[in-house]
């Protein structure tokens, strides 16, 4: 095995993605403290402690208590190289949890499991399946009163659509919460409720065995077991190209808060979970061993540093081995670049890098060279496909609120606009500037950042419409009399497309209907 095949094989890049408030963020934690990365996990909601959560460092974040921009991290863990993005979980920023699925290998669904699965979560299981994405499942909070775990597991089934097999199982739940029984390393984790350490774990290879009721008690030890026997008869045993292909999801219990099950869902992970797989480009399938580099541009973010105001470009490599200070070529600009200060993440805290392999995530000082879904590669046309942008469901127009401030302002928006937070249409009939966004709350993010960030103030107003479409068509003609016909409902998005604003649905479905040689597309890959 070459050093580049083994350091590849080290690597485990993964997404943790739920609901909100389903406890993804402390599970991120918890996974850093065994990584030894952080030493005292910070509590999201407790204003007792003035240490906040590592991932949720933007100033809003730390106000609001939700996570609003993906964070990456990196690790060390047993002999692996762990790299976690933990994404926004509030619907109002699927946009950006949807582009970091497309950088990961793997997925960790958090589950509440008094609430079972929620509307966020179905929808981001639908990118998973749509991408083949192997799935692993952590039910939270056993420590609060839940659902019986036997009806959680046929939900998760039916609502994911997709196959479970419990690698662990919960002793009793809520207030009597005992601990569980490890499956997969065959061993008894017993409960002690404390936050900050982890508690004993017995080995027990034979449930059978009468010394199990001087533990956990002969009620409780009598249920274990009834139970372990309906899962094995129920489930089958845990198949890992069924895993590997995204049709079966091993299922771990614990709870975050309290750092229980999380290190036998982190250990379980690191031995199954896959190195980086192959990625398609629009020329030809990408392998992570082959010694050229490329990779591409998955998410940027302005403002890393409030003192400095710089973006930071998040480079996904998807092959070979990436270098500081080394001629990369840039391919939709056609031009080389080198990188002096590539950096790799500890949520805020940045370290600049020398070298990076294929499944590793760089952090690359952007000056506006960049946009979403650019690829780099040592030399080679590529072009890597699959980075949508939706179209948006929520309007307004964006104003100036400070005359002096102008150029600010224009540049607060151009940013976080380059962000991929919102998306910019500057309407062709009276040339005012139209936001469009997926959620309402990231109207309130825009606002805030760009006073605190960019010193700029903006107020919105209000914009009737009901849907923002990428047109196109071969017919010339059509196409010209269209524009004329909807001129005040044209607009540009920031990279110059037609854009066609539609008030309502019945005027979209009669344009449909006019035009027939015209293409409506509603998301920008086309």
């Amino acid at each position: 095995m070459s050093e580049l095949e083994k350091e590849i094989h080290k690597r485990r890049t993964f997404a943790i993605i739920s609901h909100p408030d389903a406890g993804k963020t402390t599970l991120t934690e918890k996974l850093l403290l065994f990584g030894g990365a952080i030493h005292v996990a910070g509590a999201v909601k407790s204003n007792k402690i003035k240490k906040t959560a590592t991932s949720d460092w933007m100033e809003i974040e730390k106000q609001r208590g939700i996570s609003v921009a993906t964070s990456v991290m990196g690790f060390e863990y047993d002999g692996y190289k762990i790299n976690i993005l933990d994404t926004p979980g509030h619907q109002d920023f699927a946009e950006d949890t949807y582009r970091t699925l497309t950088a990961v290998d793997s997925v960790i669904i958090v589950v509440d499991s008094a609430k079972g699965v929620e509307a966020q979560t179905r929808k981001l299981m639908e990118v998973c399946r749509m991408r083949h994405t192997p799935v692993m499942i952590f039910v939270n909070k056993m420590d609060r009163d839940g659902r019986d775990p036997f009806d959680l597991l046929d939900e998760l089934e039916e609502e994911l659509k997709i196959g479970v097999r419990p690698l662990s199982w919960p002793i009793d739940s809520g207030q009597r919460f005992k601990g569980v029984y490890n499956i997969f390393q065959e061993k008894l984790d017993l409960y002690t409720p404390s936050k900050q350490t982890v508690t004993e774990s017995i080995g027990f290879k034979d449930i059978n065995n009468p010394e199990l009721e001087n533990h956990i008690g002969e009620e409780l030890a009598a249920k274990l077991r009834e139970d372990i026997e309906l899962i094995d008869g129920v489930y089958s045993e845990l198949d890992l190209n069924t895993y590997l292909k995204g049709q079966v999801a091993p299922v771990f219990f614990g709870s975050a808060l309290n750092n229980f099950g999380v290190k036998e869902l982190l250990d379980c992970f690191v031995q199954i979970a896959p190195s980086p797989r192959p990625v398609e480009a629009i020329e030809r399938e990408v392998n992570p061993e082959e010694s050229n580099f490329t990779g591409f541009i998955f998410k940027i973010h302005a403002n890393m540093d409030p003192n400095h105001r710089s973006c930071i470009a998040f480079v996904k490599i998807c092959s070979g081995k990436f270098e500081r200070n080394v001629n990369y070529k840039h391919v939709r600009l056609n031009r080389q670049l080198k990188f002096s200060s590539p950096t790799a993440f500890m949520a805020q805290k940045k370290e600049t890098v020398d070298e990076a392999y294929a499944g590793d995530i760089v952090g690359l000082p952007d000056t506006g060279n960049f946009k979403i879904g650019d690829t780099l590669t040592s030399g080679e046309e590529l072009h890597f496909k699959g980075l949508p942008s939706f179209s948006p469901e929520m309007f307004k127009y964006i104003e100036n609120a400070d005359p002096m401030k102008s150029k600010q302002l224009q540049k607060g928006i151009d940013q976080l606009m380059d962000e991929g937070v919102a998306q910019l249409f500057t309407n062709q009939f009276n040339g005012r500037k139209i936001i469009g966004t997926v959620g309402q709350l990231q109207f309130e993010v825009i606002q805030y950042r760009l006073l605190h960030e960019y010193g700029a103030q903006c107020r919105w107003e209000p914009v009737n419409l009901f849907k923002a479409c990428w047109i196109e068509s071969e017919n010339k003609q059509q196409l010209e009399d269209f524009r004329k016909r909807k001129a005040q409902y044209m607009a540009l998005d920031k990279d110059g497309r037609d854009v066609f604003l539609a008030d309502s649905n019945y005027v979209l479905m009669m344009a449909q209907q006019d035009f027939k040689d015209i293409k409506f597309h509603f998301t920008s890959e086309f």
